[in-house]
């Protein structure tokens, strides 16, 4: 397997501000899953809030999840102009955010 090939996870986790809407987080989230049909490269998307009782989340309340087949797959997302246009609406309505992308590794027992 080449390098790059492989299943590939793009995580976003983030803050709202505190003045963004239930209504307007409704609206991008629905934005971000729109992508999946507009951007080849992207296979899933998936999201959630943090609903853990450890209070660990370090006042991180969503987590943005999305699969692609390469890391090419996600240099291609990322300069997607559909991309480019949803995140600076998109990152303008975070408080906070940070972005991870990962290989998922299994663990052979």
């Amino acid at each position: 397997m080449e390098e790059g090939k492989g299943l590939v996870k793009h995580i976003v986790l983030g803050r709202f501000k505190e003045e963004v809407t239930a209504e307007r987080i409704d609206e991008l989230i629905k934005g971000y899953a729109s992508l999946v049909s507009i951007i080849e490269p992207m296979k899933a998307f998936h999201w959630g809030r943090d609903v853990s009782n450890e209070g660990l989340h370090q006042g991180f309340t969503h987590v943005f999840e999305s699969s692609f087949e390469s890391t090419q797959g996600i240099a291609e997302y990322v300069d997607h102009p559909a991309h480019v246009e949803f995140a600076a609406q998109f990152l303008k309505a975070l408080d906070k955010y940070i972005v991870v992308d990962y290989k998922p590794t299994p663990v052979n027992l």
